[in-house]
């Protein structure tokens, strides 16, 4: 009976997947991207929040996103808090800009709900190509070398110095040596193919440094933390700021294409396409995102996206949404490791921080390095966000400077009216409102 209505809601014959194949998808999925839950609250607790609390909304986040897109969109595709959104949420947003975190989640909350909108009203494809590929380059690497810098400040590899801005830290130092050693384990696992290599890389590190004595453990299973200290904590007036209108932006631009970037590329790899190329339900899909990060600023945590690590899955027979319903249920399952995910220190987390930006960072391989006219904003927004320890900022700039040079070199018609303006107003923004 229960074979029959999941195939029935779920099309699993239509797909030729079976129940058993969906199962082992969604438990690989989960295993790639597991890992979010103790590097997601380890960096939105330096804003002040709760860390036991952080830790619930990741997992109920993730379990609804995951829930709503393979229940409702039908698709074989994961969703948690975002990396690279988190880090700009507390070190931007809170840490830089020195907004609080219940304004930031009032922020993330806003740029769900334009998303919601964009997707309703079916205007997200006017905007996605209005945005040149250059700029998507430079900001998706950007994004990466934001995380890296960020990964070598947590452990102690890169430090600060009044002569020279930054330097080199002690290298002999527990947390560098643990951060490096994570980071080398999980790449070396990532090229064997090894399931699960990150939170394999975070899990190796933390039970190491247990071993050797310098990190305590906290225990495996309990119930979980009160997810009072952050739930509909959210200051919605608060991010009625004038100022925060590029944080905004920012969590709506980098989560808009990363979510359909994400889409394109899982769907692309699982066969899900039509034959026209393109993706059918692609409305649901991005509702059922911009839904999972307005629930997720209400629980009490940063934007949630369709997660890349969903290809394992796929590549794993995944075809289904009931993939991504397994996920959400091991989500849910998570919330009883919350003692676990207390145990894992900082430097255990940096290694992952790493990897992914390695991955991020590759994305400067695909842009056009013989145009000095596209070659020049990738670099600048891709600079500027490690640089400025902002992903607003970088988005800015490389918007600036991909209008000045593109009108200084007469290459007018690679000028779009929604590139134009967007850099009038970034400009005006650093003009009147820094």
């Amino acid at each position: 009976m229960l074979k029959r209505l999941l195939d029935n809601h779920f099309k699993l014959s239509e797909h030729h997947t079976t129940v058993r194949t969906e199962v082992i998808a969604g438990i690989t999925t989960f295993l790639t991207m597991a890992y979010i839950i103790f590097v997601n609250p380890s960096i939105l607790s330096e804003t002040g929040m709760d860390y036991g609390a952080v830790f619930v909304a990741t997992c109920l986040a993730a379990a609804i996103g995951s829930l709503i897109m393979g229940v409702w969109a039908n698709y074989p595709i994961a969703q948690a808090p975002g990396m690279g959104l988190n880090a700009f949420f507390t070190y931007g947003v809170v840490l830089g800009m020195g907004y609080t975190w219940e304004a930031a989640l009032g922020a993330v909350f806003f740029s769900g709900f334009t998303f919601l909108l964009l997707s309703i009203f079916k205007v997200r494809e006017w905007i996605i190509n209005s945005i040149p590929l250059s700029l998507r380059l430079g900001i998706a690497a950007g994004i990466g070398l934001f995380l890296a810098m960020i990964a070598l400040k947590n452990a102690g590899i890169v430090v600060a110095n009044p002569a020279t801005y930054v330097a080199l830290g002690d290298m002999t130092q527990p947390s560098a040596l643990y951060a490096l050693l994570g980071f080398f384990v999980i790449t070396a696992l990532a090229y064997l193919q090894v399931t699960g290599a990150v939170m394999i890389g975070i899990l190796g590190v933390t039970i190491l440094a247990m071993v050797l004595g310098h990190n305590d453990y906290a225990g495996l299973m309990s119930m979980p933390p009160s997810i009072a200290p952050t739930l509909m904590a959210l200051d919605l007036a608060g991010a009625f700021d004038v100022a925060m209108l590029s944080v905004i932006f920012a969590f709506l631009f980098v989560d808009l294409f990363d979510t359909s970037g994400t889409l394109v590329g899982v769907a692309h790899r699982g066969g899900l396409l039509d034959k026209d190329g393109k993706l059918p339900r692609l409305n649901r899909a991005m509702i059922s995102d911009s839904s999972a990060s307005m629930a997720g600023a209400v629980l009490g945590t940063s934007t949630t996206t369709s997660y890349i690590e969903s290809t394992a899955g796929i590549a794993s027979g995944g075809r289904t949404g009931l993939t991504a319903v397994v996920v959400a249920i091991l989500f849910l399952v998570s919330l009883f490791f919350a003692p676990l995910a207390g145990s894992i220190p900082a430097y255990a987390t940096a290694g992952a921080l790493l990897y992914v930006a390695s991955l991020m960072a590759g994305s400067l391989a695909h842009a056009n390095w013989e145009d000095a006219t596209e070659a020049a904003p990738v670099l600048i927004a891709a600079l500027a966000m490690p640089l400025t320890f902002s992903i607003a900022e970088g988005i800015a700039l490389g918007f600036i400077s991909y209008v000045a040079i593109k009108a200084l070199s007469g290459r007018f018609q690679d000028l779009n009216p929604a590139v134009v303006i967007l850099a009038l107003l970034f400009a005006l923004k650093f003009l009147f409102l820094d």
